[in-house]
């Protein structure tokens, strides 16, 4: 065997072992619906907050923009998320600078209010909404995160404002200890939504 060819067999080898490894996101369910119940694509950005002396500090270096696929089947939502940091400042703390991330939420009446339950590539909750999805507050531990870290638990609250056409959502990180919150970061995101439609013309001309 020539030096070329091992070379190369060390290196593909290496490549697999270490996509082997690595959090691969992947849906609960192996079909693919795309004529489902509902389903909506959000296109939105963030912004960043880091919690320094008691106060709530802007870090654009932390700022992304995202688009999210959510399909609802009756009392089952599936979502991916897309993000992608901007700001070349960006350190790489929080991974890579474009991420995809998957959720799924099964939801059950009780009484006036759905509660939740919430499995997703970050780690698993519970949740609770109104019975039109208007107000929603999901909130779940962080998987693989190590205890050194800043943060191990994460909260969502989000607006589900229809008629406009908007979502705005507050995604907060923070350290659970002894039954105490200790905040790190949150973003603030605004996205627009868009629903299957058609066109009388092309949308673009040149």
């Amino acid at each position: 065997m020539n030096k070329f060819l091992y070379f190369a067999i060390v290196i593909l080898t290496l490549s697999i072992s270490s996509c082997s490894t690595s959090q691969v996101i992947v849906p609960l369910s192996e079909s693919a619906v795309i004529e489902d119940t509902y389903t909506i694509i959000w296109n939105g950005s963030s912004e960043a907050y880091r919690y320094v002396d008691g106060n709530w500090q802007r870090d654009a270096s932390y700022d992304y923009v995202f688009d999210v696929v959510q399909k609802r089947y009756g009392k089952t939502w599936k979502s991916t998320k897309s993000l992608h940091r901007l700001h070349p400042d960006y350190d790489g703390k929080a991974g890579e600078r474009s991420q995809a991330m998957y959720f799924e939420l099964d939801y059950e009446l009780k009484g006036d209010q759905l509660a939740c339950t919430l499995q997703s590539s970050l780690g698993s909750g519970q949740g609770k909404s109104d019975r039109e999805f208007r107000k929603q507050t999901l909130e779940f531990a962080a998987e693989d995160v190590s205890s050194l870290a800043p943060y191990n638990w994460f909260r969502i609250t989000q607006n589900y404002d229809y008629e406009a056409g908007v979502l705005t959502e507050t995604v907060e990180l923070f350290k659970l200890k002894d039954g105490k919150e200790i905040p790190f970061m949150k973003n603030e995101e605004k996205a627009f939504f868009y629903v299957k439609g058609r066109l009388e013309d092309a949308p673009t001309k040149l």
